[in-house]
């Protein structure tokens, strides 16, 4: 007779991924979903850092604004680089290792750019920042992913991806108290400080994942003692399973290759344009919002007000998205919210300056963008299986940061050619569609594939 907790798919082999998604969800993996979040929150720190230094560094320095724009790009560089490389890394030698050495390296790129006295040098320490912080989102919701039951995946991986906005948030709030006592420099002490203690604390408490480990080959002691530690009360069998459908890593150098095998092509295109065409957005937003605003005719510290609306509709539409994920896990569920998000962005354009409308439409254009664009990783993680999951998820990080280089300057550009605010958001609205309908194409795909 099995104990209590014990799952067995055969007469002696345990499907690990049957085994945690009928388990409730214990301390331990909370504890690694909370590790993961930590380190995201300072991503979340360190990646907003620079717009919050900027008065401060432009006047210290003497940087002028068009040459900082081009500073403040090169980390979005270096984190579009970091996704790409950190995903293939993490699918051979672990989650864990990359995700510490991820926050180590954006810790001391923080730390050498409190240093920074030149342009050249804050580029070359922001592309060295944006590398750690590319590379520590895929793997944090690539682990978390597989440290929870399905029932409950959504939920915890967009639960954990808000730590980023939080730790934005909180940058905020630190670089007000800390810049007008210590200089810009301390924002960055700190912003190097903390992921390195947090890095140091990973090390030592988060675990591997289980299914990487035996995917990987070799590694069932280690395995072993990380499920026993979240499941103590079950009785183990003589061998252990990632999952019936998982199969062994190939141990090739080129992983992303995989990414378009076994059927997941055109899947994984879609996905692609869906990261890309929504981070092309959320950063066309989040950069010219508040001087589009400004000029419909309200004062600049209600646009900027109105714009943080847009920030927390997007950690409240991203909860309420991972609870409707839970039930209905599902590219139809994202489709929906991009088309939610291109009606409201559109209607803004429309608005004209009546402060209440234009806060209650921003803050709903947040939950479809932001809360779209968390979700988004919860379904990508599911489409990968284990061996690829990381460069999977961060592959298509590393080509939605294109789009987040890219929206910017399409703002930009529209602006300066003295385009019609309507028209602005209209053009805003373009890229959400295309997203909505690429999401509901891929479902179409995974339900095609499914049922062969």
């Amino acid at each position: 007779m099995p104990e209590p907790g014990q799952i067995v798919t055969s007469a002696s082999v345990l499907d690990i991924r049957e085994f945690i998604d009928q388990r409730p969800v214990g301390r331990y993996q909370l504890m690694a979903a909370v590790m993961c979040g930590l380190i995201v929150s300072v991503d979340g720190f360190d990646a907003q850092a620079m717009g919050y230094v900027a008065p401060a560094l432009t006047a210290a320095l003497h940087i002028p604004r068009s040459v900082l724009g081009s500073v403040i790009s090169t980390g979005l560089v270096g984190m579009m680089i970091g996704a790409l490389l950190s995903g293939p890394v993490a699918d051979r030698v672990g989650r864990k290792p990359v995700l510490v050495v991820s926050a180590l390296i954006f810790g001391v790129g923080s730390l050498f750019t409190a240093t920074a006295q030149s342009v050249e040098a804050l580029i070359a320490f922001r592309v060295l920042t944006g590398l750690g912080m590319g590379g520590a989102m895929p793997n944090a919701i690539a682990l978390t992913s597989e440290y929870m039951p399905r029932r409950r995946r959504a939920t915890a991986v967009i639960a954990m991806i808000c730590g980023f906005s939080l730790g934005a948030a909180v940058g905020g709030f630190v670089a007000a108290a800390l810049i007008p006592r210590f200089g810009w420099q301390s924002v960055f002490v700190v912003g190097g400080v903390v992921p390195i203690l947090i890095a140091a604390a990973a090390f030592f408490l988060l675990p591997e994942s289980i299914r990487f480990l035996l995917v990987k080959g070799g590694e069932d002691a280690r395995a072993r003692r990380y499920l026993t530690r979240m499941a103590p009360d079950a009785v183990l069998p003589s061998k252990l399973s990632p999952g019936l459908d998982e199969q062994p890593s190939s141990g090739g150098v080129f992983v992303v290759k995989q990414l378009f095998t076994d059927g997941r092509a055109a899947a994984t295109v879609l996905i692609w344009v869906v990261y890309f065409m929504n981070l092309l957005n959320l950063y066309f937003l989040t950069s010219w919002l508040p001087t589009i605003v400004s000029d419909a005719g309200i004062p600049v510290r209600t646009a900027i007000l109105l714009t943080s609306l847009f920030q927390v509709g997007g950690i409240g539409g991203a909860l309420v998205l991972g609870r409707v994920l839970d039930r209905y896990f599902s590219f139809w569920v994202l489709a929906g919210c991009y088309l939610w998000a291109a009606a409201c962005v559109f209607l803004i354009g429309r608005l004209g300056a009546s402060v209440p409308m234009l806060a209650l439409m921003i803050a709903c254009a947040g939950l479809g963008i932001i809360g779209g664009q968390n979700a988004s990783h919860a379904l990508t993680a599911d489409v990968y299986p284990t061996r690829i999951r990381s460069t999977g998820v961060g592959w298509a990080l590393g080509i939605g940061r294109i789009g987040s280089i890219i929206g910017p300057i399409i703002g930009g550009q529209l602006l300066v050619r003295g385009t019609a605010i309507h028209q602005v958001f209209w053009a805003a609205a373009v890229p959400a569609i295309i997203a909505a309908g690429s999401a509901a194409a891929v479902s179409v795909l995974l339900r095609r594939g499914a049922s062969r």
